[in-house]
């Protein structure tokens, strides 16, 4: 079983956010600590993440790429878009990864389904082994204290989810618009 990965997006007035760390596990072992699972889309103008198989993962992005140039980089048509096809195409409908992209207007989560979710608060999302961990610790540090930075938010949750989940690490890799 390939278990890795802890990807936390987080969006506010201040600018958007991605962060992930970099472990990547199979069973009971690490096969690397130093992976990148974040990246920009389209001129640096989208942020992005994944969890799930690295070559699936790598698939999704080259395809939610070409949309994204073909709707001009607007994401709400882009992922609604992706959405579409990925539910069409049989081929699509086995991979294994999921995808979290934002900028600084929205945010989505893209699953291994087809489905896109916008998160209930508009402005956290997390996927992988961590990402609950991920996330509870963002909606804390968000609700409470309001002197951290979107950028400090994200890199202490990871962090938090790191001390936690088996399956992340405190090899943290962050992107910011």
């Amino acid at each position: 079983m390939f278990e890795a990965t802890t990807i936390l997006a987080y969006k506010s007035d201040e600018g958007a956010v991605i962060g992930g760390d970099g472990q990547v596990t199979f069973g009971n072992c690490v096969l690397k600590g130093n992976a990148t699972k974040i990246r920009t889309l389209y001129s640096g103008k989208i942020l992005s993440g994944f969890a799930g198989s690295t070559a699936d993962a790598f698939t999704l992005f080259d395809m939610f790429e070409r949309i994204l140039e073909n709707k001009k980089g607007d994401l709400l048509k882009s992922v609604m878009e992706f959405s579409k096809e990925w539910r069409k195409d049989k081929y699509l409908r086995r991979l294994e990864a999921m995808m979290i992209v934002l900028d600084k207007e929205h945010i989505f989560i893209l699953s291994g389904t087809g489905d896109v979710v916008e998160p209930e608060d508009g402005k956290i999302a997390a996927i992988g082994s961590g990402g609950n961990y991920a996330l509870s610790a963002a909606r804390a540090l968000d609700r409470f204290n309001n002197t951290l930075t979107p950028k400090d938010i994200v890199l202490e949750s990871l962090k938090i989810a790191g001390e936690l989940c088996i399956y992340t690490n405190t090899n943290i890799k962050i992107l910011e618009l």
